[in-house]
């Protein structure tokens, strides 16, 4: 079983951060699969997006995610989109734990809109961000376990997943 935790949610959730910071509370690796595919590919996503466009992207995505989710007691960081593709959530669930990190549409484009690299949300107004916000949501449902993130730091956010998956982790033993 690969028993790894997998975190899913919308860009500016806190994927990364919170993972990073998850990965090294429990001694696991970490996977982050849009770092995965820059990587691979030797691009920015935003590069990719700019030249090859979403479709090319979500093809990367499904090898990265394939990957990730092959992996060992991992804490997995998938794009805000990942969960688009039913096999992909498929291949996330499989003998793992979903984790959905819940973010209110005003933090997400605070924490997004910083860094200006997100393909998706280039050239948009807020009406539009806040559609494909809304169009997401019900894809983020199947997860086992769903932490709001808001007003929250990184750190406090993985010590919920841990706890919340406590009796999980200690079944892995």
């Amino acid at each position: 079983m690969p028993d790894n935790i997998v975190l899913i949610g919308f860009m500016g959730s806190g994927k990364t951060t919170v993972g990073k910071i998850l990965a090294a509370n429990l001694g696991w690796s970490f996977l982050d699969t849009d770092a995965m595919i820059e990587e691979d590919t030797g691009l920015s996503i935003k590069a990719i997006f700019a030249h090859y466009g979403e479709q090319y992207f979500r093809e990367l995505e499904q090898a990265a995610v394939a990957r990730a989710a092959a992996s060992r007691r991992a804490v997995i960081a998938t794009g805000g989109g990942a969960v688009l593709s039913g096999d992909n959530v498929r291949r996330l669930r499989e003998g793992n734990k979903v984790v959905w990190l819940q973010v209110r549409l005003e933090t997400a484009l605070q924490r997004a809109g910083v860094k200006g690299d997100r393909p998706l949300l280039q050239g948009r107004r807020r009406e539009e961000v806040a559609g494909l916000f809304k169009r997401r949501e019900p894809y983020y449902a199947f997860a086992d376990i769903y932490i709001d993130t808001d007003g929250k730091d990184a750190a406090a956010v993985a010590g919920e997943i841990k706890e919340a998956l406590k009796s999980w982790l200690a079944s892995l033993k």
